[in-house]
C-alpha cells in the first residue's frame, strides 16, 4: 500500500519541507530507513540520524530545527511520536479493510445477526443469538460462543476465544489467541480438604476502543461482570480475573496480573510483572513499576509504586540505595567493632 508525502500530511495536520510527490510505501527506524520508507524523530537522541537516514521522509515536531543540511523531506507536526502511530494505525485499517466475505469452511449459530462489510475467515465459528456489528474482521480458527455482541469494526484476530454473554463495544482489538470470558478461579474449601468449583455465572464487558494483548484472559464474573472501560490498552500475557474493573484509558504491560474484585481506576499505568491481589480498589493516575506487588488498596490518586510488596516510589527508591551501599556498610561496621575490640583490650 502506498501513500505520496502530500497525503500522509493532510491525514497528519502536518507541514511539509521537501517533495510532497514522493511515494512512500513501508516505514523504518530513522536509522534503518531506505528509499520509498518514513521514519520519525521523537527523541533528540537520535537527531544524528536525520542527517544520513535514507528514508524518504521524516516526521519531526514543531519545534525542531535543523542544525545542518537534511536530504531527506521533513513532515513538521504536534507530535511526532502520536502521528507516526496514527500513519500506522491508518495503515493497518486499510490492509485490514482488503478483508472481506465469508471463507469456508466456517459456522454461524441459529438467530446470530452479521452487519454490513464483515470479514468471516476459514474455520471461524459463530454460536446462536449473536449480534456481530459493522465492518468486523473475525480471523480465521476464532471462537465465539452463544450470545456475544462484537460492536462496529472491532477486529478479532486468529485463534482467540470469546465465551459466551461477552459483550464487545466497537473499534476493539482482540489479538491471537486471547480467551474472553473464560471461567474464573473460583473454588471453596471443603472440610475433607477438596475444593468445590464455584459455577462462574456472569460474562465479561468490554468497551469502545480497548485493545487485547495475545494469550491474555479476562475471566467472566462470579455473577455480575468483569470490565473492561473505555480505552483500555492490555499487553500480552495478563491475566485478569473475574469481577475485576479496569478504569477508562488505563495500560497495563505483559506478564502482570489482577486478582478477583479488584477495581482498577481511570488512567492507570501498570507495569510489566505486576501482580495486584484481590478485592481491592487502585485510585485513578496511580503507576505501579515492574515487578511490583501490589497487596493493599490505594485511595490518594496520581501516586506511583514500586517494590514488592509495593510502597512510595520515592520511599522505595531510597532503600534501593541503601541496600546498595549495604556491603560498604558492613565493612564499617566491622571495623568499628574491630577498634573497640582494640580499646576495650587496652
Amino acid at each position: 500500500m502506498k501513500f505520496t508525502v502530500s497525503e500522509i500530511a493532510q491525514m497528519l495536520d502536518g507541514t511539509i519541507v521537501g517533495d510532497e510527490k514522493i511515494t512512500i510505501d513501508s516505514a523504518a527506524k530513522i536509522e534503518e530507513g531506505r528509499p520509498g520508507c518514513i521514519s520519525f524523530l521523537a527523541n533528540s537522541k537520535y537527531e544524528p540520524y536525520v542527517y544520513s537516514t535514507l528514508s524518504s521522509a521524516v516526521i519531526v515536531n514543531k519545534d525542531f530545527t535543523p542544525k545542518k543540511e537534511v536530504s531527506t523531506t521533513l513532515i513538521y507536526v504536534e507530535n511526532a511520536y502520536t502521528a507516526f502511530t496514527i500513519l500506522l494505525e491508518e495503515y493497518q485499517k486499510r490492509l485490514s479493510q482488503n478483508k472481506s466475505g465469508v471463507e469456508q469452511p466456517c459456522f454461524i449459530g441459529d438467530n446470530s445477526q452479521v452487519g454490513s462489510d464483515v470479514y468471516r475467515g476459514a474455520f471461524s465459528y459463530i454460536g446462536k443469538n449473536c449480534v456481530i456489528g459493522d465492518g468486523v474482521k473475525i480471523y480465521p480458527n476464532t471462537y465465539l460462543g452463544d450470545n456475544v455482541t462484537i460492536g462496529n469494526h472491532t477486529i478479532i484476530h486468529p485463534g482467540a476465544r470469546i465465551y459466551d454473554n461477552t459483550i464487545i463495544g466497537k473499534n476493539c482489538v482482540i489479538l491471537a489467541n486471547a480467551v474472553i470470558g473464560g471461567a474464573g478461579f473460583g473454588f471453596a474449601p471443603q472440610a475433607d480438604g477438596t475444593y468445590k468449583s464455584i459455577p462462574q455465572l456472569g460474562n465479561v464487558i468490554i468497551e469502545d476502543d480497548v485493545n487485547i494483548g495475545s494469550n491474555t484472559t479476562i475471566d467472566c464474573a462470579t455473577m455480575g461482570s468483569t470490565i473492561i472501560r473505555q480505552g483500555v490498552k492490555i499487553d500480552n500475557l495478563v491475566q485478569i480475573a473475574h469481577n475485576v474493573e479496569i478504569g477508562k484509558n488505563t495500560v497495563i504491560a505483559a506478564q502482570s496480573g489482577v486478582s478477583g474484585s479488584t477495581t482498577v481506576g481511570e488512567q492507570c499505568v501498570i507495569a510489566g510483572q505486576v501482580g495486584v491481589v484481590g478485592h481491592i480498589t487502585i485510585a485513578n493516575n496511580t503507576k505501579i513499576g515492574a515487578q511490583s506487588g501490589l497487596g493493599k488498596s490505594v485511595k490518594k490518586e496520581g501516586l506511583s509504586f514500586s517494590g514488592s510488596p509495593a510502597r512510595d516510589l520515592n520511599e522505595h527508591l531510597r532503600s534501593m540505595a541503601l541496600v546498595r551501599r549495604l556491603p560498604e556498610m558492613e565493612e564499617r561496621l566491622k571495623d568499628l567493632e574491630r577498634k573497640q575490640e582494640t580499646s576495650d583490650f587496652q
